[in-house]
């Protein structure tokens, strides 16, 4: 018998980013229509989108977070409460591990994204889950590929997101993957993986533009 296998998104943006205009419902829709079964979304340092969206779909939503520290920005799965901005990495870490959350970083080699040290990488990865490998608004893919490398050496699970700060971002870099619904199973179901992913095209970083200036003229609204 077949085992049942499932698309997951692991990093989408909501208006709930400084960057993005996406509406909680429109992801949903755009969801359902690209056959995601589980999102996680992975606003900048707030978890209000996910626990909005969780509470219309929450078979489908995991709650999580893209945190930015003070060097580079730290994702966390399954996670019970929102982590502050600008902490020192290991700090973010540590509030994350309370929560049992899984842990990864985002976009780690990301020159123009990321300012990770040597000395901080090194620091923190005994105590990471997963990296993020293949990130689809990455410019240019040796950060992709310094980042699988990486992971391969020091045996962290891979993971791949959008990073989708628009509907049609969606699902760009989905993954395959057994069936989860916590940080352990998560965690299990990533050992064999496997990725659907595709570049965006560098036209996607307009979207994150227009929606900043769109917020700073006052014309997106949080309510739903």
């Amino acid at each position: 018998m077949t085992e049942r296998r499932i698309r997951a998104e692991f990093h989408c943006h909501t208006v709930y980013s400084f960057d993005s205009i996406l509406s909680i419902e429109a992801l949903l829709a755009a969801c359902r229509e690209k056959c995601l079964d589980k999102v996680a979304i992975t606003d900048h340092n707030s978890m209000q989108g996910a626990l909005r969206a969780k509470e219309i779909d929450p078979e489908r939503i995991i709650l999580a977070e893209e945190i930015q520290t003070d060097e580079g920005e730290i994702l966390g799965y399954y996670m019970q409460e929102e982590v502050p901005p600008y902490l020192s990495p290991m700090q973010v870490i540590e509030r994350l591990k309370k929560q049992g959350a899984l842990i990864s970083l985002a976009h780690p080699f990301d020159r123009m994204r990321s300012a990770w040290t040597p000395q901080t990488l090194h620091e923190i990865l005994p105590h990471l889950d997963a990296l993020e490998v293949f990130n689809a608004r990455c410019l240019s893919q040796t950060y992709n590929k310094a980042a699988a490398e990486f992971a391969a050496t020091h045996q962290l699970l891979p993971m791949a997101g959008s990073d989708a700060h628009a509907a049609y971002e969606l699902g760009q870099a989905a993954m395959e993957l057994a069936p989860f619904n916590d940080s352990g199973s998560l965690k299990s179901a990533l050992k064999d993986a496997h990725p659907e992913a595709r570049p965006s095209s560098a036209a996607v970083h307009f979207s994150s533009t227009w929606a900043k200036w769109v917020k700073r003229l006052g014309g997106a609204k949080l309510s739903e």
